[in-house]
């Protein structure tokens, strides 16, 4: 496994994972993602920012997605509840993180975090952050047992209800 920066010739295959992701949810009654976002121009901004990484299996197929960011999430900057790090301290954040059909429950959503969880640590920053819908079970029972904390609500740019989680390290 290889975890790598996306390149513009990736976007078809993130974008058949995302619209994978978004059938999966939707087959789980979960309204996440099924608003047109993420759509092709947020992935190529990602990748513009050097914010997408893609996660290749050992034949080199592109399995896995994630947009990871040390720049600030203005979303989080109105918490119902509590980040347990300042808004103003450095922090890392998880995006958009999909796992191709056929590769879920194989431990690649780990593989990604611990990837992020290491490059906050070479960069001496100690809080990862990550939101998700209230019905995504599945990554919220992920991101707890990854030891992350549930701190309060907050409201995407389209107004969607999300469940905030931090890790300090």
């Amino acid at each position: 496994m290889q975890i790598r920066h996306s390149t513009f010739n990736d976007i078809p295959d993130i974008m058949a994972i995302i619209a994978d992701a978004k059938a999966y949810l939707a087959d789980q009654k979960i309204e996440q993602w099924q608003n047109g976002y993420p759509n092709t121009a947020q992935v190529e901004n990602d990748i513009e920012n050097r914010e997408s990484y893609v996660l290749l299996n050992t034949q080199s197929q592109v399995v896995a997605t994630a947009m990871f960011t040390t720049r600030k999430e203005p979303t989080y900057e109105i918490i119902a509840g509590k980040w347990m790090v300042d808004e103003n301290t450095v922090y890392g954040v998880i995006h958009r993180m999909a796992i191709k059909s056929g590769f879920r429950k194989l431990g690649l959503a780990v593989r990604l975090f611990e990837e992020f969880h290491q490059q906050l640590d070479q960069q001496n920053i100690q809080s990862l952050k990550i939101d998700t819908h209230e019905e995504n079970l599945g990554m919220q029972s992920l991101i707890r047992k990854l030891g992350y904390q549930y701190c309060g609500v907050i409201y995407t740019n389209y107004g969607d209800k999300r469940l905030a989680f931090e890790k300090v390290f």
